[in-house]
Formats: structure tokens, sequence, C-alpha cells
């Protein structure tokens, strides 16, 4: 019996037979050239059909398993739009073949990655982009070298998976991931946990090799209580989230699109907490019309029939950025032009979402709520610019709603001046990921200070604690809709401190119950 340990990308316990994932091995030579054009020609064309094999991938991947999952095949073509210089100055100059051009790109910018130090998500895209160079060099050469079949369910096994193979797998014969390279930050780590696969990277996590009998005896164990829990959380669908003193809480979903509503009624939420509308925008290249925006608002409070859905108006910038928007390069951007400070100087962009979700309200029940607020002034103008938009539509004979009005809190300043926010709005949405970093002064993407980030920091749990209480001496009501809202160890401190509504991940929901319904 021999035991490997490693880091699990999503928690679980599998027992089955092991697998090795094989891959076609692509191997790439230098070969001189006498007709250079042509071979960029030859390049331009792979390009073209490794773009509509990533387009099939990105429409498989947001129906399987929701849309915002799916954003690494746009990040895949984006990668793939950056080898053009590289790769045809690489063969004009050496007069070399594109398929040794673009495995050279690949290298370079690999190690580019590699070396952004103080980044870690873009040091984990490493991966991604050799998995783009595979399908580009693959093209060339005829294609094929996708995925694997199998006949049974399986642990599978392999140095790494790039996303495009983990999303073509049959998930139903996959019992687990077990690589021996990868990232917890990687996009198949992101892929895996949303399709609750248990998976481990950086093997040597746990995996155990030929176990003996009485390790097997005490997985299956494990395993069945595990199955148990599940089962037992599946029965408290349809059932309230409810103390047993009687004190209600909403319990909702965060989603990215419309390809998430599946995991939302699935998992038997409330309502939807966060709509994280700039998915919207990062999946267009341009901006999103009235009428794009619209059409996705109206069919997520149509499909949610009569619940209540928060959509959080734009909130790009900081690690979220679209080229069309040509935002400026920024030495701190995570204090920099992001959120509302965008929307409030660009108001044509903001005026024609704020548009699009008065006349979805129409449809169903739509709360609109504003990102990264510090000052009054900016919630009034925010108000400002509904009162005009609902005059524009009454005046056009356009029916909405008159939405509920939020904010999130998730700086320092907005807690510190909760009591007078509170006047103005319907309800506070407490962002824990972004209030941990500005109360800590931490960047929360990097790595190297992940010892310093602490969201139980008790700092933090006073501004969620103040919040709480600031909304209701206003009767606005308070949710959380950060990491924090499934955290188990905080939920009941959460419920006694007041919390009306917390919002997380669908997968989190039942879990999160069973805890609130056995509290006294």
């Amino acid at each position: 019996m021999t035991t490997y340990t490693g880091k699990a990308s999503f928690k679980g316990i599998a027992i089955g037979r092991i697998a090795e994932m094989k891959k076609a091995e692509t191997i790439v030579r230098r070969e001189h050239v006498e007709d250079v054009d042509a071979e960029i020609a030859r390049y331009h064309a792979a390009k073209e059909q490794a773009q509509q094999e990533l387009q099939a991938l990105q429409e498989k991947a947001a129906r399987d398993i929701g849309e915002a999952e799916a954003e690494v095949f746009e990040v895949h073509a984006m990668f793939l739009d950056d080898f053009d210089d590289s790769v045809e100055n690489i063969i004009r100059e050496q007069r070399i073949n594109a398929e040794y051009a673009v495995a050279t790109t690949a290298d370079n910018t690999a190690a580019m990655l590699a070396a952004m130090d103080d980044n870690p998500y873009m040091q984990a895209r490493q991966g991604d982009v050799k998995d783009v160079a595979d399908r580009v060099i693959r093209d060339m050469n005829g294609g094929g070298g996708e995925a694997n079949a199998f006949s049974e369910q399986v642990i599978l096994l392999a140095d790494d998976l790039a996303p495009s193979e983990t999303v073509t797998l049959d998930k139903s014969m996959v019992l687990a991931f077990v690589t021996r390279e990868g990232s917890t930050n990687s996009h198949t780590a992101i892929l895996a946990r949303t399709m609750n696969i248990p998976a481990l990277c950086q093997t040597p996590g746990s995996i155990i090799v030929d176990p003996d009998e009485a390790t097997l005896e005490s997985y299956k164990k494990k395993l069945a209580e595990e199955q148990e829990k599940q089962r037992l959380l599946r029965e408290l669908k349809g059932k309230e989230t409810v103390t047993k003193s009687g004190r209600k809480i909403k319990l909702y979903a965060n989603i990215g699109g419309i390809g998430d509503l599946n995991f939302v009624m699935e998992n038997d939420a409330a309502g939807v907490g966060l709509f994280r509308s700039e998915f919207l925008y990062l999946q267009s290249d341009n901006y999103p019309t009235e009428e794009e925006q619209f059409k996705a608002y109206r069919t997520v409070a149509e499909m949610l029939a009569g619940k209540e859905v928060v959509v959080r108006t734009l909130d790009i910038g900081a690690d979220k950025q679209i080229d069309y928007f040509k935002l400026d390069k920024e030495e701190n951007p995570a204090l920099g032009y992001r959120a509302i400070r965008i929307c409030l100087t660009r108001e044509e962009i903001f005026k024609t979402q704020l548009r699009a979700l008065y006349r979805a309200s129409a449809f169903g029940n739509i709360d609109i709520m504003f990102p990264m607020i510090t000052s009054v002034w900016e919630v009034q103008k925010c108000i400002d610019m509904c009162q005009l938009v609902k005059a524009e539509l009454k005046h056009q004979d356009i029916p909405f709603k008159d939405c509920p009005i939020g904010i999130m809190i998730e700086t320092p300043a907005a807690v510190l001046i909760a009591d007078e926010l509170a006047e103005l709005v319907d309800f506070f949405s407490i962002g824990t990921n972004d209030l941990t970093q500005y109360t800590l002064a931490i960047d929360r993407q990097n790595q190297s200070l992940e010892k310093f980030f602490d969201a139980h920091h008790p700092a933090v749990l006073k501004a969620i604690r103040m919040t709480i209480e600031a909304g209701h001496r206003h009767n606005t009501w308070v949710g959380i809709c950060g990491e924090l809202g499934a955290d188990p160890e905080l939920t009941e401190d959460f419920v006694n401190w007041g919390i009306d509504e917390l919002s997380m991940s669908p997968s989190s929901i039942l879990p999160v119950r069973k805890i609130i319904r056995e509290m006294d």
C-alpha cells in the first residue's frame, strides 16, 4: 500500500480503479521552409479551426456546467490572438515551419507567466497557453487526440489536465481527478469544483494505491457515510431555512449567467443573491447592447418564476479586465478605476445596463445592486440615474417595476458610514472577499501573503456585525454574498447577529440549511 499526498482542488472520497490519461504526444521538429507566406497562411488556417473548436467547447461547457466556468475557453481564444505577431515574426525571420513557431511562442509566453510572482492567477495560466498551442499544432497536422473514453467509472490519473480535456470527458465515468502537476488556481481545478468531482493536484493528496483490506474497508465506510450525508441533505430540498426558534434566513445563490440557473434550482436556492453581470461584458468582444442585456436578465427573471434576483451592476477593473473598455494600466488596480467608478464616469454604459434591468423587471423580481461604494454621493448619483431611466421608460410606454435598490458593503469606508447609506437604500450585501482585502490591506490574489490573509480576523467580523446593526437601525435588510456566506464555522454567528440573507455557490446551500435548521 502506498499513499501519496497533494493539494485538494475539491475535497471528497472516491474508490475505484485508476486509469491513466493517454495523451496524443505532440512532437514538434524545427524545419526550414522556402515559402514563408504559405507557412503563415497555414498557421492562420489552423488558428481559425482552433477558434471554431474553442467556441464549440465554450458552448458545451456553458450547457454542462455554467457560463461563468465556460469563460476559460474565451481566455484560450485571447491567448490564441496574442500568438499572431510572435508566430509570424519567427516564421519570417527564421524561415521555419509554423509548428515550431507556435511551440516557441507558447514556451516564451509560459516562461513570462511563470515569472509573475506577484500574480498567482496569471502564473496558473501556463497550462492554458500550452493547451492552446497543442490544439493549433494538432490542427496543422490533421487534428485528433482530444478525449479518452472509459468503459467503467475510474479515478483519472494524468500529468496534468487541460480545461478542454476536462470538459470533453464523460463526467459520469470519472470518480476523481489526480494530477502530478497543476494548481488549485488552474481553470481545470475550477471546472472540477463546479462539476463536483474530487480533484487532487501536485500529487503525491491523498491517493492510496493498492490499499490493504483494513484501509479499503475504512474508506468504503467513509464513502458510505459521505453518500448518506448527501442523501440526507437532499431531503432538505423544499424545506424552510429556519432555526428551531423560528428565525428564518433567506439562502440565495451566486451566479455568473444563465447557464448557472440549473444549479440554482437543483440546490433549492430561494433566489439569486448575486448575479455577476460583468460576465455579459466579458463574454462579448464589444459593449453588449441594451437588447442583449435585457434578454439575459429577462431569462433569469422568468426562469426563477418570481424568486428574487439581485443583479450587481458592472464590476470590472482590478483582476477583471476587458480590452474594449481600454482601461489604462494601473500600478494598484484593486484601489483604482473599477466597478461603480467606471459606471459613474461612463454614464452611457451605465444607463444602457440600467435600462435593460428595468425593462427585465417587468418579467420577474429584480433587485439592482451597486458595487464598491465608498460615499453617500455615489449612491445618490446612482439613484438619480435610476430615476432618469425610469422617467424615460415611462415616457416611452415601456413597462417596468420599481426595483429595490441595494449596495455592496465591501470597503471600510462603507462600513463606517453604513447608517447614512442605509437611509438611501433597501438592502446591503456584504462582499466579504474585498472587505477582508481592504480591511487588512492585503492583496487577496497574492499567494505569498496567504498566511496573512485571515477572513476570520476580528476586525473583519466586527465590520460585518457593525454593518448588520446599522442596516437594521434603518429597516434595511442585510445579506452576505462573499465566500464567508458559506463558511460553516461562521453560520451560527451570522444568524445570531441578525443576518437576513446568505448568498453562496449553489452546492453550499443545503449544508448551510442543515446548520441553520439545527440551531436553537
